[in-house]
């Protein structure tokens, strides 16, 4: 199995049964997250452990290129020397290393190719992960959104089935508009009875007012008709 199948794996066995259980949007996508980083954590291991041994294999082939280069010089010295024969056996093991270097050469070239294919494969899954956080984030936003709502219009239909309670404010209702009612015509009646009262007053004064002016006039008339005193 691949290095990344496990994730996939890991995914499509659990979401399934995680949605369908979820009553929270928001904890069931941060543990979907929590695994998929999880497992993007193993891989990256796997993928390391990959490219350590493309290097081990470069490595590998550089040290059979240096010793056949180094058995090359040993033919030279010894084609120099005049001993053909060591020369000869100088050069079969460098054509041993040559051989060795070029079966190594063609591992690494694979193990390259498949490490290069690892990495753009890692990175493609990191750039996936971030993808899914920037999209719970909006999931998250909209879940909450839709939870709100979905409290309000269950109050809103909780209250407006409550006939009981709506009953009861008309009835209140009417019950102020008695009272505000009964205040307005008291109110009205205390200032007829003021008003009378006032009236009466004035009219009282007026009366006590004639009675003195006629008892005045009736006075002087009397004194008119008085003789007068001689000085």
């Amino acid at each position: 199995m691949g290095i990344f199948s496990r994730l996939k794996t890991l995914v499509s066995s659990n979401v399934n049964d995680m949605i369908s259980k979820a009553e929270k949007p928001e904890k069931m996508l941060n543990q979907l997250l929590i695994e998929m980083n999880e497992q993007l954590i193993e891989s990256k291991k796997a993928v390391a452990m990959a490219i350590a041994d493309e290097k081990k294999l470069e490595r590998e082939r550089d040290n059979q290129q240096a010793q056949a280069q180094e058995w090359e010089r040993k033919a030279m010295l010894a084609v120099q020397a005049g001993k053909d024969d060591l020369a000869k056996e100088a050069l079969l093991r460098k054509q041993e290393y040559d051989n060795a270097a070029l079966e190594y050469q063609k591992q690494w070239e694979a193990q390259k190719s498949s490490v290069d294919k690892l990495k753009e494969s890692l990175r493609e899954l990191q750039n996936k992960i971030e993808e899914a956080q920037r999209k719970k984030n909006l999931l998250v936003a909209r879940a909450k959104r839709a939870e709100a709502q979905q409290k309000i219009q269950n109050t809103i239909s909780s209250v407006s089935g409550n006939r009981t309670a709506f009953e009861a404010f008309d009835r209140m209702a009417a019950k102020v508009d008695q009272m505000e009612a009964q205040a307005d015509a008291a109110r009205e009646l205390e200032d007829l009875n003021a008003d009378a009262s006032l009236e009466k007053k004035f009219k009282e004064l007026e009366k006590s007012d004639s009675s003195a002016d006629l008892l005045l006039l009736e006075l002087k008339e009397k004194m008119k008709a008085l003789p007068e005193k001689s000085s």
